[in-house]
């Protein structure tokens, strides 16, 4: 099943989205909102998918062009919004560029950090900030959303709370994340609004390409039309999306609707390039004494986009623009 929110007020209105994304249907009656959806999914998951096979098969009287610019991230704004770094790889590529020591402990306990999830951007609109020179860089990620997940749920039980898939970039502004760090207490400045794809899907849209709570597709990620990096989000991920979860409800519990993210998708092997600017440049730190690709000024636009076997868009595209924010 596919879902999207149309914009509206702030927390969007319900869509249910064809499997080709070229169509949708209200599904205002089955449940206002996405979140209002989540949080009795018990009861609206099959009424969802029942409305979702007659989308497909062309028996909807009442379904629409589906625009995935008149979208809204799926869900507008969450009450919990947590980003991992599942691909210890990235991480130990970063620290080795600094000529920081790896600690072990990274390779079996998850890094996590709670992100801003009162507001988040539009698939389709434009990252506004007010400084080039906060090093504004891109992140290619994948996003899975919760149902109510209990304190303590161990890898076993994680995985069923798994109910939908998402694509992200999360913003970051690299230029400040060193002095934030360096107080020794994490992200904030540094993280601002990040945004997901169009659509969210249940992961059984995904067949084989959904196996070990992994998502086996390239994720590809495009830098003002051209090609920046396309590696494959199943490989090299040390931490799957049960493990993260299970990490993240390790002393607490979760309400429905709870956003955790992958961090940036990275393989070990190059030759698949890159989903984030700052790992292109601590690649040429370390093959070439310095850091040569700038970071994104205003008028750069990123593309994020994952496609299935036959090439066809499963999310929808991110496709955003940078530009300044006039303060006021």
């Amino acid at each position: 099943m596919k879902l999207a929110s149309l914009k509206k007020d702030r927390d969007g209105s319900l869509l249910v989205v064809s499997r080709d994304l070229s169509r949708a249907v209200a599904a205002d009656g089955i449940a206002p909102t996405l979140q209002a959806a989540l949080d009795y999914w018990a009861e609206t998951e099959p009424a969802l998918q029942a409305l979702y096979q007659q989308l497909n098969q062309d028996a909807c009287t009442d379904s629409f062009a589906f625009d995935q610019a008149a979208c809204a991230s799926p869900l507008p704004r969450a009450y919990q919004w947590a980003d991992g770094s599942a691909y210890v790889n990235h991480v130990e590529l970063v620290r080795k560029a600094r000529g920081a020591e790896m600690p072990a402990s990274f390779w079996t306990d998850p890094l996590m950090y709670q992100g801003m999830s009162d507001g988040f951007i539009g698939p389709r609109e434009d990252i506004s900030l007010a400084d080039e020179a906060w090093g504004i860089d891109f992140e290619g990620e994948i996003a899975i959303i919760t149902d109510d997940v209990p304190m303590g749920s161990g890898v076993e039980q994680a995985g069923s709370h798994i109910k939908l898939l998402m694509l992200v970039n999360d913003v970051s502004l690299r230029n400040l994340i060193p002095e934030e760090l360096g107080k020794g207490f994490g992200f904030f400045q540094s993280k601002p609004a990040s945004s997901f794809s169009p659509v969210a899907i249940t992961p059984d849209e995904l067949g084989h390409a959904w196996r070990d709570t992994r998502v086996h597709h390239r994720l590809r990620v495009h830098l003002n039309d051209e090609l920046f990096g396309e590696p494959d989000a199943g490989t090299d991920m040390t931490f799957n999306f049960a493990r993260l979860l299970a990490h993240v409800s390790f002393n607490r519990a979760l309400c429905a609707g709870s956003i955790i993210g992958s961090g940036t998708v990275s393989n070990r092997d190059r030759s698949t390039g890159s989903c984030c600017l700052a790992e292109r440049r601590m690649l040429e730190i370390i093959e070439q004494g310095e850091a040569r690709t700038p970071f994104m000024k205003f008028g750069d636009r990123v593309r994020i986009e994952m496609l299935d076997a036959q090439g066809r868009s499963i999310f929808g595209a991110i496709d955003q623009q940078v530009v300044k924010h006039e303060t006021l």
